[in-house]
């Protein structure tokens, strides 16, 4: 029993973090209010001391993963990989092209609008209007070379499966490789979350929605999500 509750403690400490989805920026992949499962171990900066009892693999194109914002310290954010180092990633009216090849990407979704920046990247520079952070505005042309974005050693270029919502390499540039916390493995619950949900700070708006949560946890929840594989 005593060596059950040792390895279960191990596997929650080090291996598994719980991450609730506040954002509709991976719908329909991911909903506001999923509840995931991160493996924080396989595609985790490698550990000697683990090494031999846990693989770990390189993060690859079209992983989801988990993050350390570059943009805002402390915040935990989800997207998915399109470039790893190397890659030369740019966009045309929204179709993405990795090192001139058209993406098939039937997750990706798109509500129609049409952003020059947003949808011909980097072709389209970017303007005081465009919502991209001081440093990216600075670093983003020494990456670029003719009209693709080249992404550098140690370094992911990532994007939302919410295409026209989403806030990410776009707006803030790269994602460091030790800023990568791990990989969403499974839904392991999930309910009915506004979208200004995770917005609201007041200690009142909280409980109201613990309270909610508990009134309506059985015609809320999404059952028919629960334990799918996130891919």
């Amino acid at each position: 029993m005593a060596g059950v509750l040792v390895v279960g403690l191990f596997i929650i400490t080090f291996c598994l973090q719980a991450f609730e989805i506040p954002s509709s920026s991976m719908e329909n992949t991911l909903l506001i209010g999923d509840h995931v499962f991160v493996d924080r171990v396989i595609e985790a900066p490698p550990s000697n001391w683990i090494r031999p009892v846990i693989p770990y693999r390189q993060v690859r194109q079209g992983d989801i993963v988990v993050f350390l914002s570059p943009a805002e310290p402390g915040l935990y954010v989800v997207k998915r990989v399109i470039g790893i180092p190397g890659d030369r990633i740019r966009l045309q009216d929204g179709q993405v092209f990795r090192n001139g090849q058209p993406l098939n990407e039937p997750y990706a979704i798109h509500n129609g609008s049409f952003n020059p920046y947003r949808d011909n990247f980097p072709t389209v520079a970017a303007t005081e209007s465009t919502g991209i952070t001081p440093e990216w505005h600075i670093t983003m042309p020494a990456h670029i070379e003719g009209e693709e974005l080249v992404v550098p050693e140690g370094s992911y270029f990532a994007m939302g499966d919410n295409r026209d919502v989403s806030y990410d390499s776009r707006y803030w540039g790269f994602i460091p490789r030790e800023n990568i916390i791990g990989r969403p493995m499974f839904i392991y619950w999930s309910f009915e979350t506004p979208a200004n949900q995770y917005m609201k700070r007041e200690i009142g708006d909280r409980l109201a929605f613990i309270a909610r949560v508990v009134l309506h946890f059985f015609d809320e929840t999404r059952w028919g999500r629960m334990f799918k594989v996130v891919r």
